[in-house]
């Protein structure tokens, strides 16, 4: 690999034309898909993404795609390319195979191969979680699945979906035949092979419009640009060889003693490289948390990219410059059939986010960030019944009514509505009206948590806690937790977040604590509470602005006592309003100081 790409003669001014138009497509993809969608876990919570790859493989265009879903999806070009030599203008393919590329059986993606002049010169792909999948249990998060055959889901190896722009009507009716609330399932099919078809035709048009020479150029200056961006970056970053460990929480009969995952980083600014190696970690567990080798890379990069300057192109250009070293057989690497990988796109992907990125941290303060929320907790799972509002009617949903508190960084406060890190905070949180209307749920109450984020010079997010349940008939909730054993840590000083917790309320006023995998069965009148996790801090808190202090007290993040016993500001009483006592806070301060050594 040359020192530094090479200096392809191209117009920047059409390369930032181009480069424009082709995530101008992408959300037009994305429009399409978000509008046309049935289920809420697409419409509301937009939990899927688009993307445009080269003909020969390499991600060019992602927009606002989610990290998880898009970072990995040359794998699947690839796939598609070995397995169907004959690619003609007219196909799409449908792919969920984990061990094929994809990120794990819920993500149903499709895949269009698009001709200009009679060349595969690009993929429009179109990636969305779907509510239900034919999983043996209704979730298509199955964390206690002991391998493939006990998860249950259909598994489609990039087949043939439609030739010759119609569909291939024997996948529909397997597809119709195997997944609950079938309407809804093709709905969301039809949504997303909508997309995929919008972007093939955009790009067919942009190709009559300026040429396939052209465009063949500009794809090897837009990855030489992002490419020399990237290396001007990493050439910032000091030499260091860091490693960083954490461990996702036991879940009772799965995983009792957890999932200890360890990140080792080299950072070369002369070579100009960032190399992750993922290589020293258990292997493939009898479960479905296992990552899969597009999630490992994935979560790795949005990681490392979580670190760097956010005008970087995310496409195989900066990619170059970015390494993660996997191994065959481990839970954070290349699954070997048949270990699960029904929830390879959360749990331990988001411990892996979190701990390259909190390794960054460790160059030292100013640098990396801290960790984010990692509870999918039942404020975020899936829920399945009848509904006896439209003649006992079956529904199944996943629900994103949680929030997750985000990460501090060397120069802001975490973001609330984080939800999960693997979806870099591009998901978004449900309206509680619509599901409601959608489903037959009634969301008793939904609040932050005051005192939940981590304190530090720059504050975590806190937590979000929802109550809900069903209206008329019994309801069905399943998710796998992590977060209620080990916080999202803080860094350079900064505190930890809370942890989480889930709860189920009974009829009689009695609560029963639920500590990992989630599969519970609420009758009218039974409710379920879920907190998910507060953001961990970053800095000292006794470095933080008072000024910052006192509006998060004023907006209720923190209460009074946490102001003045954790970051050491003093309040006067005042009957009209809140204000701070400078020279009892200076004291305060540096008795708090000197209390730590």
């Amino acid at each position: 690999m040359s020192d530094t790409p090479s200096d392809q003669a191209f117009d920047p001014v059409l390369l930032a034309v181009l480069s424009n138009r082709m995530d101008a497509i992408v959300r037009e993809m994305t429009n399409t898909l978000l509008r046309a969608a049935r289920s809420a876990v697409i419409a509301m919570s937009r939990d899927f993404s688009c993307c445009i790859v080269t003909g020969d493989g390499e991600l060019l265009a992602t927009a606002e795609a989610a990290p998880v879903h898009v970072f990995g999806t040359h794998l699947q070009a690839q796939a598609m390319r070995e397995l169907h030599p004959d690619l003609q203008q007219g196909d799409a393919f449908l792919h969920n195979d984990p061990y094929l590329g994809n990120t794990h059986p819920a993500d149903h993606t499709l895949l269009v191969p698009v001709f200009c002049d009679g060349e595969h010169l690009f993929t429009a792909v179109a990636k969305a979680h779907q509510a239900d999948i034919g999983n043996s249990i209704p979730t298509t998060y199955h964390a206690a699945a002991r391998d493939i055959y006990e998860e249950g889901a259909l598994i489609f190896p990039c087949v043939r979906i439609q030739r010759d722009f119609r569909n291939v009507e024997d996948i529909i009716r397997m597809c119709r035949r195997r997944i609950r609330v079938p309407d809804q399932w093709y709905g969301d099919y039809l949504a997303a092979i909508g997309a995929a078809r919008i972007g093939e035709r955009r790009l067919e048009a942009l190709a009559a419009q300026y040429g396939v020479t052209t465009l063949k150029a500009f794809v090897r200056a837009w990855f030489d640009y992002a490419e020399r961006r990237v290396v001007q970056e990493i050439r910032r970053l000091p030499a260091a060889r860091l490693e960083n460990t954490t461990c996702h929480d036991p879940i009772p009969g799965v995983v009792p003693d957890g999932i200890p995952i360890k990140v080792k980083l080299e950072i070369d600014p002369v070579a100009a490289m960032i190399d992750v190696d993922l290589r020293d970690n258990p292997n493939c567990l009898p479960c479905g948390l296992n990552e899969s080798m597009a999630c490992a890379i994935n979560n790795a990069m949005t990681g490392v990219l979580n670190c760097l300057d956010p005008d970087i192109p995310h496409n195989a250009g900066t990619f170059r410059r970015i390494r993660v070293q996997l191994r065959e057989n481990c839970v954070v690497g290349i699954p070997r059939f048949p270990h699960s990988c029904s929830v390879a796109t959360t749990n331990v992907g988001d411990r892996l986010v979190n701990a390259t990125q909190s390794a960054f941290a460790g160059i030292g303060d100013g640098w990396g960030l801290a960790e984010g929320n990692t509870a999918l907790t039942s404020g975020c799972a899936v829920v399945s019944g009848r509904d006896a509002r439209h003649g006992e009617r079956d529904y199944i949903n996943q629900m994103f009514l949680m929030g997750g508190g985000g990460p501090a960084s060397p120069s802001s406060d975490g973001w609330i509505n984080l939800l999960i890190p693997v979806g870099a905070g591009l998901l978004y949180r449900d309206s509680i009206e619509l599901d409601e209307q959608k489903y037959p749920i009634l969301v008793r109450s939904l609040k932050l948590i005051q005192d939940s984020g981590g304190a530090g010079r720059y504050r975590g997010a806190p937590g979000t806690e929802v109550v809900y349940g069903p209206r008329l008939r019994p309801m069905r909730v399943v998710s796998a937790p992590d977060g209620w054993r080990t916080p999202p840590r803080g860094v350079n000083g900064g505190n930890d977040g809370t942890t989480s917790a889930d709860h189920v309320l009974r009829a009689d006023g009695s609560e029963t604590k639920v500590e990992g995998f989630i599969n519970v069965e609420l009758a009218p009148g039974e409710f379920i509470r879920g907190r998910d996790c507060g953001g961990g801090g970053y800095g000292d808190p006794l470095e933080r602005e008072v000024s910052r202090v006192l509006n998060d007290v004023r907006e209720r993040w923190i209460s009074r006592r946490q102001a003045e016993t954790v970051y050491g500001v003093v309040f006067r009483d005042d009957e009209r309003t809140l204000a701070v006592d400078e020279a009892a806070t200076d004291e305060a301060r540096k008795r708090l100081a000197a209390a730590r050594g």
